[in-house]
């Protein structure tokens, strides 16, 4: 065998042995929500790209990875408050791996050993709700505004830029300490004046 041949078997041979150690390490990938805990803060989340596995024959199967389970959700959070989003089943977020084991840190808080010395693993799964696959990306989705707003446009709070104002949608009327507010509203025992008002004392 010539060296050029050498060098080109050992060169595949390497690449090979990476790809294969490459397929078990968990970075991020697309999931779809099986279940939602709001007491604990974790979701059960189906992987939705399945795997392929080489069987004796040299043919090819796709698997289905099984459901991740206690995968903390992650909301918006920072000085005492927090952004949440009621999560429901089938909707579609991007699970992110973690490169050290988590489950001393979210049984405990703090700064925790590793209670195992798996890498990249399928069990230290968090949650980001909100990747739109496109059959389920969102309408008319603003260019210049900012806003918080319901997957079809119904209900939003926007932050208008170009005149420095906030634009409330919200059919059902807003809601404040359990009493609406209307745009339309009267006030009693109030009394008639003149046509004029003078300026106040």
């Amino acid at each position: 065998m010539r060296s050029a041949e050498r060098f080109s078997l050992l060169t595949n041979l390497f690449r090979q042995a990476l790809d294969g150690r490459q397929t078990s390490i968990w970075t991020a990938m697309p999931g779809i929500i099986a279940s939602f805990d709001p007491a604990k803060m974790t979701c059960s989340v189906d992987i939705a790209i399945t795997i392929k596995r080489q069987l004796p024959d040299e043919s090819w199967q796709s698997l289905q990875i099984p459901t991740l389970l206690d995968c903390p959700v992650i909301f918006p959070s920072g000085g005492g408050y927090t952004l949440t989003f009621p999560i429901t089943v089938g909707d579609e977020c991007l699970v992110i791996f973690a490169n050290r084991c988590i489950d001393a840190w979210w049984q405990n808080g703090g700064v925790q050993p590793q209670w195992e010395f798996r890498m990249h693993d399928l069990s230290d799964g968090f949650v980001l709700p909100g990747p739109h696959s496109q059959p389920r990306a969102l309408a008319n989705v603003s260019t210049t505004n900012t806003e918080f707003r319901s997957d079809d446009g119904a209900v939003k709070v926007a932050l208008q830029h170009s005149d420095n104002s906030v634009r409330i949608t919200a059919p059902g009327g807003v809601w404040m300490n359990s009493k609406r507010v209307d745009d339309t509203h009267t006030h009693g025992g109030v009394t008639p004046g003149g046509g004029n008002t003078n300026v106040p004392n």
